[in-house]
């Protein structure tokens, strides 16, 4: 049983419509269902239950530890967060040195690495903290998730481009400059007051399947160039690049079509919805690209 002390700091709260699964909880935190939270909130429909809302900063952090419908999204972005920086550290520490990286090699690896934390802690970011009672700071943070999608999307590109044209010096820097122009250019459209509105979702997910989609440009110029589909290198490396996009469609399909929720309402608000598909797919679609940008220092 919990002491006299704790349960002065604390009260029993229901979860949605689960009535007979109560949680000790912080006092101040409760959850409630997708009627009962504010407009800014209502993201998808089919997610009925386990809110969070209307909380000071303080209770945002403090929801970190019950169960809602984003602790699925905080904790495995927080996992996430220290399995690349572990397997960073391994690389860096143990795999780099054997096949006798350069001092660029490891440049270019850090920054691939420092793009991925870059992402997830932002993403940990928004997932805790747009349950906030102010729209302004929710949105603040919502932005802030998309930019640090941004960077993890660069954080995929700098290696890939580097190593790919790595002896052609005029279109390593052609890439590399459009994809950081592209990456700018996402920022500067958060500044449009309109973007973070639910009106410019789909043109919010369009750029950012635009900017992905690019990708292909320059995979078909560096197959072209090494010799087309019989060469070895483009063997060795092309099958890693389809699974890269394969996980970036299935991703992208998921969050769209609100699948499995839209089938399945109320019964997946805090399990499997589509943000959880999304964040698995992107974990794996980062991890290959590690995985390839050390290959790429074995094979130059």
């Amino acid at each position: 049983m919990p002491s006299a002390k704790v349960l002065k700091n604390t009260q029993y709260i229901e979860l949605g419509s689960y009535q007979y699964w109560p949680v000790l909880v912080p006092r101040g935190i409760r959850l409630y269902t997708y009627e009962q939270v504010p407009g800014f909130l209502r993201e998808n429909p089919y997610i009925t239950d386990g809110y969070r809302a209307y909380l000071t900063s303080r209770l945002c952090i403090k929801s970190l530890f019950i169960l809602s419908n984003e602790t699925v999204n905080i904790w495995s972005h927080l996992l996430g967060f220290f399995l690349f920086f572990s397997l960073g550290v391994y690389d860096m520490v143990a795999v780099l040195p054997m096949v006798g990286a350069s001092r660029e090699d490891y440049v270019i690896y850090s920054i691939g690495l420092f793009c991925f934390q870059v992402c997830m802690l932002c993403s940990v970011g928004y997932h805790l903290f747009c349950c906030h009672r102010s729209e302004k700071t929710s949105r603040r943070w919502m932005a802030l998730d998309y930019a640090g999608i941004s960077i993890g999307t660069l954080g995929c590109y700098v290696p890939g481009v580097f190593y790919a044209f790595y002896c052609n010096n005029y279109w390593r820097q052609v890439y590399l400059v459009m994809v950081l122009a592209m990456t700018l250019a996402e920022f500067f459209a958060q500044i449009h007051p309109l973007y973070l509105t639910k009106k410019w979702q789909k043109l919010r997910s369009v750029i950012f399947s635009s900017v992905v989609a690019y990708g292909l440009i320059p995979t078909i110029h560096w197959i072209w160039l090494s010799g087309g589909f019989s060469s070895e290198i483009v063997q060795d490396f092309i099958p890693r690049v389809f699974i890269m996009y394969l996980l970036a469609a299935v991703a992208f399909i998921f969050y769209i079509s609100k699948v499995p929720e839209r089938y399945f309402p109320g019964t997946s608000d805090y399990t499997t919805m589509t943000t959880h598909v999304l964040h698995r797919a992107v974990y794996l679609r980062s991890a290959d690209a590690q995985l390839a940008a050390v290959l790429s220092v074995h094979v130059i």
